[in-house]
């Protein structure tokens, strides 16, 4: 027990949080300590019986059970793995800017569900920070399954295929995917590459609440440190290089 609390502290606190919470609801809605029913999102009750904490428990809880087990358990563990990485890679010593990008993600999603009638939330969040991820590290090879090799721009697409052939739906998949381009564009596409001004930027609040750990500017639209060492080797010209990432399954 002891070495689970040591792995659990030593996830990085945002995604400690956020995969705590993606155990705790369902656990508490398949013992029955609350009816499932008050955790979808449900666009009548949220909207008109002002149950406004549906669209944060839409977002941690998913219905486990025998046919849906093993699409939770993959989904948990691509949260794991890649909300730790951007958290101590690109989002280093920055956890406001990384706290706005899963806010930015979720109410992009939220307002999507709703339009939709998406009831459950968890994988399309998961699958948008995934997608950053992989755009950040976009040139580095990665190994999937049976030994299948291709680039990390493509792996929030095999992972589409992958989600669905196991029980997952296309459709939350796609929206994850739309909302982490959304962000990356939004963030880095267009102002790095494009020379477009900055829309979106982190609320000063956040930076009280979650002060940076290291000096430097930060922010939307700003590299990450990574980022800017890359470029500055470049010559600061030219296509970004986003990174060395990190090889699917490594530790």
């Amino acid at each position: 027990m002891s070495d689970i609390g040591d792995w659990f502290r030593s996830i990085p606190a945002i995604t400690r949080y956020w995969f705590a919470a993606t155990v705790a609801v369902p656990l508490v809605g398949k013992l029955g300590l609350i009816s499932p029913a008050y955790f979808f999102l449900w666009p009548e009750a949220f909207l008109y019986r002002f149950q406004i904490w549906r669209p944060v428990t839409a977002t941690f809880y998913f219905p486990v059970g025998p046919g849906t087990g093993f699409l939770y358990l993959v989904n948990l563990y691509f949260l794991y793995q890649y909300s730790t990485r951007l958290e101590t890679g690109a989002f280093d010593g920055r956890p406001a800017d990384y706290l706005f990008m899963l806010l930015f993600n979720w109410i992009c999603i939220v307002i999507t569900g709703l339009a939709m009638d998406m009831q459950l939330l968890m994988i399309p969040l998961i699958m948008s920070v995934l997608y950053v991820w992989a755009q950040l590290n976009r040139d580095m090879i990665v190994s999937f399954w049976f030994g299948t090799r291709f680039k990390a721009c493509y792996l929030p697409w095999v992972i589409l295929g992958f989600n669905y052939i196991i029980g997952g739906s296309v459709i939350n998949e796609l929206i994850g995917n739309l909302v982490g381009h959304l962000y990356f564009f939004l963030m880095f596409r267009y102002p790095m590459d494009l020379g477009g001004r900055n829309f979106l930027s982190t609320p000063q609040f956040l930076y009280r609440w979650l002060p940076s750990r290291r000096g430097g500017v930060s922010g939307f639209g700003v590299p990450p440190a990574s980022v800017r060492r890359a470029a500055d080797q470049n010559g600061g010209g030219g296509r970004h290089n986003w990174g060395q990432g990190f090889r699917l399954g490594d530790q």
